[in-house]
């Protein structure tokens, strides 16, 4: 097989950027047949899957990169949240990476999107309940403008929502946006119905989602307690964390993907939190475990065992986002924050 990284941008390159634009992304597994059928055409021999290497995709990735860089686009990697697995997407480099929807999407979907987003990242995103998901219910509930249409956020981002007709949407063509989104690799709809952001889409908008929901406190205070912390890091791997483990302590930030908790604990002498010491239990969610309490990634035994906890979970989330309004929040360690709502257990035994 010759050196694609020694020889000019051919058609062979040219083949698999538009097999790349037509997926959106790509792990190194799903290329390996594209590229073998990309080079038994070009070269006039059979090629396998088998007989294409790591080496030669990622000269494929540099060649794309470089014909790419002049319109302001890449192909970047990062590693799935659960299996680890490398993928690779195609992000814009530059402007408010909101805006990029807009390509495909109307001004009233993407003014939709956006609360969508804000319903992952501040509803479903408390100290308690880091769920960072929302379900198909909920999701397709925003489908109209709320009544007064003056959200800080929305203002904020203009941008993301100019030229909106500032109608909403119906609930029928909710359901297609998200299903389209889906679609397209922005977000990841899992087996329990709860949307999340993709890879490519956490990917894509980590700068945009840490400055629009990571607030910071009193410009003249340098206190890291003072700010509002929704988007965090895992202390592993440093990128984005929505779904893993997190510190029992609430005020803690501390957060672990699954897999990442493996080597991390492997190389330590104790079980605790790397940040305020705390045992780690494994048993503290990030995700939508944070409310149907499963104690791993598959089906699993639910905390309290009751077939709508779940459901009811979440209704406790929803109610606590309510009555968070009416809190002025200092952030993850200040006592405002930890005040709420009687703890899922308490409520589950007085319903008994």
């Amino acid at each position: 097989m010759s050196e694609n990284g020694d020889t000019q941008y051919n058609n062979s390159n040219r083949a698999f950027l538009q097999a790349f634009l037509a997926r959106s992304t790509l792990t190194y597994d799903e290329a390996k047949p594209i590229l073998a059928a990309i080079l038994t055409a070009h070269e006039k021999r059979e090629t396998l899957p088998e007989d294409v290497t790591e080496r030669d995709f990622t000269s494929y990735i540099t060649a794309a990169n470089t014909a790419l860089s002049p319109f302001d686009l890449e192909i970047r990697s990062t590693h799935h949240q659960q299996t680890r697995a490398r993928i690779y997407a195609l992000v814009n480099c530059t402007s408010d990476p909101i805006t990029q929807l807009a390509t495909t999407h109307s001004a009233d979907e993407i003014s939709y999107l956006k609360r969508v987003l804000d319903g992952m990242f501040e509803t479903y995103n408390t100290p308690r309940h880091e769920v960072m998901a929302i379900t198909s219910m909920q999701a397709v509930r925003l489908h109209k403008l709320p009544a007064e249409h003056n959200s800080r956020r929305e203002t904020q981002d203009g941008a993301a929502t100019q030229g909106s007709a500032g109608q909403g949407l119906t609930m029928m063509q909710a359901e297609k946006v998200l299903q389209t989104v889906v679609e397209e690799g922005w977000l990841e709809k899992s087996g329990r119905g709860y949307y999340s952001l993709s890879a490519r889409g956490l990917m894509e908008l980590r700068g945009w989602l840490v400055e629009t929901y990571n607030e910071a406190g009193d410009e003249e205070e340098d206190d890291e307690e003072e700010r509002v912390v929704r988007v965090k890091l895992c202390f592993a791997c440093k990128e984005i964390i929505t779904v893993g483990q997190r510190c029992p302590k609430r005020s803690c930030t501390c957060r672990l993907h699954d897999i990442c908790t493996q080597g991390f604990f492997r190389t330590q002498t104790a079980r605790k939190c790397p940040l305020c010491k705390t045992e780690w239990t494994g048993r503290d969610f990030v995700g939508e475990r944070a409310v149907t309490g499963e104690a791993g990634s598959g089906p699993g035994r639910r905390r309290s065992g009751g077939g709508s906890t779940g459901r009811r979970n979440t209704q406790v989330v929803a109610e606590e986002a309510e009555e968070a309004e009416d809190v002025e929040v200092e952030g993850p360690g200040g006592d405002e924050a930890l005040e709420g709502p009687e703890e899922i257990e308490e409520d589950e035994d007085d319903e008994a």
